[in-house]
């Protein structure tokens, strides 16, 4: 299984994208879903072309600087059987002012990946 991420480059910017795939020695698919997760945190409500039910009213969230509970809670029930334990929390406004999210992962084989900031994008 594999997944893409976008991550930022030397000045700041999300524009490169790289391969998260399951792990070749143990099958461990753990970061794949914790790439998807974020990304789908990031994505808008339908945005998703193979996924429809994927996404969060992020446009709406930015506008009145509130955080889509509702979207929010369907995406940790979606995401939740691939961990341990899964919190997604409203987190502190980002520098621009938009929502934020905490994510708190326990992996199905004990580990705890600390404490994830996903911002909504703006």
């Amino acid at each position: 299984m594999r997944t893409f991420g976008r991550i930022k480059d030397e000045n700041g910017n999300p524009t490169i994208w790289v391969e998260v795939a399951t792990d070749p020695v143990t099958g461990d698919d753990t970061w794949v879903w914790v790439t998807t997760l974020i990304q789908v945190l990031k994505l808008n409500l339908n945005e998703a072309p193979y996924n429809a039910n994927y996404g969060i009213n992020a446009m709406n969230s930015v506008i009145t600087q509130t955080h889509p509970d509702y979207q929010s809670t369907i995406t940790q029930q979606q995401f939740a059987p691939y961990f341990a334990n899964l919190s997604i929390a409203p987190g502190p406004a980002d520098e621009d002012g938009n929502p934020t999210y905490n994510v708190n992962i326990v992996t199905k084989t004990g580990a705890v990946i600390p404490t994830i900031n996903v911002g909504v994008p703006g």
